[in-house]
């Protein structure tokens, strides 16, 4: 018995205020969506990301009655259209039941509404706060009416329906709702509605892009449906929604623990539709198994809501989807493709001419013109394959009149026109970043700035020493670390004041309208407090609007550069200092650790939740064969001392992609306190007494650098 094509659609709404990710209402958006699922693609089950109504990162809002209001009037408008009709849709919103907002999925099918459900497992950690906005539903496998608000009943006829954890039962088959966070817990709703005979899963998510995530959220569908056997409807929604996240798509159509249909991870598509025929036969073969019988005789009850629809034919003309091997993407790929469609919704929606990023020459700032680059590769791809939205959205922002026919068809040309580049070089600077920077504008296509700041520079020092009767020294000149440390942060300041300025007059001077945002270029390392020990703006990457590498490492920015086939052996270096035969600056030795060593402190210290003492305890037994316990020790204290005395300005990072475990992103990601006692007295007594007292361990007392 065939089931007809099922579907999983997604699409990132940003429509609280009545836009979308083009300036239409919210019906037209959602119209457009079931259009596209019954016309052409013949679904008969079609799944919403969650929360589709109202935009998914609405914060607060969800505490506003408007939300709610809103979201009731939309979904009357879709229970009235005609396009949701011979469908069953599960769409997500937030309810109101009996005074307290609960996070919902409603099941809709012609024009009626079957089942309100309730999410029961709340995602509180990370980037989620679903704590401070919903309420979980704690009456498992039971249900209650609830009343529906007037404007619904005027469109449905009900004055009531059920509200709470239950399953839709159709004449041939049954599904129930597993709701994003219910698939990550250790006892997932799917299990026990699959002992109860529940045969299609449907989970709408709202799952951002990390780093190798995708690896464990395909996992955990496989596994899902490999051992309780089913088909699983997986949504998520795809691209930026005004945050520092970006949802990764993916759409997943899985039977049996094997994928058979799979969406793009990363898109500037607005609406994109997963489709796939399946045997409902293959999973009652499946869980033929005693075992497995045995306990599902033994489960308890779902209450079933019954529906007179069914999803098979008898078309035996039609084959079932193949099952093929889920894509993925290597990191490299990833960092080039996920901030870059973050960056695209994020200037189309900014209403900005484009992006200014200053060039140093070195890996870093490389990686953030690279991924800016990858951007315009992936407009003019879309461009190319017709897509009016993307084409009308460069258009725009190109400065292009209403009526032009352009097309950004050539990435480099379109990088010319929204992306300026500039290298702010000093006394201090190198010829050789200074070349790097101009190679890199022109292998891209940027428009490209190249100066010099020394008489800005000059005029401050000038200044100060006028009205103090004293002029500050470089350490390599003589100075003391105060002048050294100030006369850094005079380049770097100046380099932002630079940066803002040129932004904000580039286009005009260019004969265009409008402005551009800055870009930082500061990887996650160096965005720890510990990465930032003795300069309060280690360079002027930080200070931006946004940053796209802002929570990516630094190790995985050179595997980046070398797959991208530039500037990975550029020494990491601000060149705040000057540079002498004896001398040159480098970040790593201004840090006192390395990069890599700045990543592994890192993720102890967010990921596996180390404190100082534990941090030693691990790294005594992994470093044991490179580093003494007294080193070792040493170099825990210097990245805590360090954490603690600049915690304070990570309260005003530059908004950043979210990409890494253990960003330091103080806006919700990770949580600290901002002023620390920075000599842990009793934490650091603790670890010089474990580590005088320990054996070393180490062949030579390496002193190198370690590898991630």
């Amino acid at each position: 018995m065939l089931l007809s094509t099922l579907s999983i659609l997604w699409r990132l709404t940003t429509w609280l205020q009545a836009t979308a990710r083009r300036q239409i209402t919210r019906k037209y958006a959602l119209t457009l969506i079931y259009r596209r699922a019954t016309a052409e693609e013949f679904s008969k089950v079609s799944e919403l990301p969650k929360n589709v109504v109202p935009r998914f990162e609405s914060a607060l809002s969800w505490r506003s009655g408007d939300t709610v209001l809103h979201s009731w009037e939309i979904l009357a408008r879709i229970l009235a259209s005609q396009e949701a009709m011979d469908i069953v849709c599960d769409i997500g919103m937030p309810v109101i039941h009996k005074n307290v907002i609960y996070n919902c999925r409603l099941i809709i099918y012609n024009g009626k509404i079957l089942l309100i459900r309730p999410k029961m497992w709340l995602a509180n950690d990370g980037n989620y706060r679903e704590m401070r906005y919903f309420t979980a539903w704690a009456k498992h496998r039971q249900t209650e009416e609830h009343y529906l608000p007037r404007i619904v009943q005027q469109v449905t006829g009900q004055i009531k329906v059920p509200f709470g954890d239950a399953v839709v039962s159709t004449v041939d088959t049954c599904i129930g709702v597993e709701l994003c966070e219910e698939l990550f817990t250790p006892a997932s709703p799917h299990i026990l509605m699959g002992l109860d005979g529940v045969e299609i899963f449907t989970n709408s998510s709202g799952s951002h892009h990390e780093l190798r995530k995708l690896n464990t959220r395909i996992d955990l569908i496989r596994e899902a449906t490999q051992k309780v056997g089913g088909v699983y409807l997986y949504a998520n929604q795809q691209g930026c929604d005004g945050d520092r996240l970006y949802y990764d798509g993916c759409a997943l159509i899985a039977v049996n623990g094997r994928i058979v249909a799979q969406g793009s991870q990363f898109s500037l598509r607005d609406v994109e539709v997963v489709t796939a025929t399946i045997d409902i036969e293959d999973i009652r073969s499946h869980r033929a198994v005693k075992s497995r019988s045995m306990q599902a005789a033994q489960a308890e009850r779902y209450q079933r809501i019954e529906v007179p629809f069914a999803l098979s034919n008898d078309d035996f003309g039609r084959r079932p989807t193949t099952f093929q091997e889920p894509r993925l993407h290597i990191p490299e790929e990833e960092i080039a493709l996920g901030p870059a469609c973050w960056l695209w919704d994020y200037l189309r929606r900014s209403r900005t001419q484009g992006y200014f990023v200053p060039l140093s020459g070195g890996i870093d700032s490389c990686a953030t013109a690279t991924i800016v680059y990858s951007m315009c590769r992936l407009v003019s791809e879309a461009a190319a394959k017709g897509d009016k939205d993307v084409i009308s959205d460069a258009r725009r922002i190109a400065g292009e009149p209403e009526s032009s026919d352009y097309v950004p068809l050539d990435p480099k040309e379109f990088c010319g026109r929204i992306f300026h580049t500039c290298y702010m070089g000093t006394a201090n600077s190198s010829a050789e970043t200074r070349s790097r920077a101009k190679d890199l504008a022109k292998a891209i296509g940027s428009y490209h700035v190249d100066l010099n700041m020394d008489t800005v520079v000059t005029a401050v020092q000038t200044l100060f020493s006028l009205v103090t009767n004293k002029t500050p020294r470089f350490r390599v000149h003589g100075g003391s670390s105060a002048e050294n440390l100030a006369l850094q942060n005079i380049q770097a300041r100046l380099r932002m004041v630079l940066a803002y300025l040129f932004a904000q007059l580039l286009p005009w001077a260019r004969g265009r309208q409008g402005g551009l945002l800055v870009l930082g270029s500061a990887n996650v390392d160096e965005r720890q407090p510990a990465g930032i020990p003795d300069k309060s703006v280690p360079k002027a990457s930080i200070p931006a609007d946004i940053n796209p590498i802002g929570a990516i490492s630094k190790t995985d920015l050179k595997k980046f550069i070398a797959w991208a086939q530039s500037f990975l052996n550029a020494t990491p270096t601000a060149e705040l200092e000057p540079i002498t035969e004896n001398y040159v600056q480098a970040d790593e030795a201004d840090m006192g650790m390395t990069y890599n060593e700045l990543s592994i402190f890192g993720r102890l210290r967010k990921v596996e939740k180390c404190g100082p003492f534990s941090m030693f305890s691990k790294l005594v037994n992994e470093w044991g064969s490179m580093f003494s316990p007294l080193q070792i020790a040493a170099k825990v204290k210097l990245f805590y001392f360090e954490y603690a005395r600049n915690r304070h300005k990570m309260t005003t990072l530059t908004p950043s992609y979210h990409a890494e475990s253990y960003s330091p992103d103080d806006n919700r990601f990770d949580l600290r306190p901002f002023l620390y006692p920075a000599s842990f007295p009793y934490q650091f007594k603790r670890i010089d007494e474990a580590a005088n007292s320990l054996p070393d361990r180490s062949s030579e007392g390496a002193t190198g650098p370690i590898s991630k």
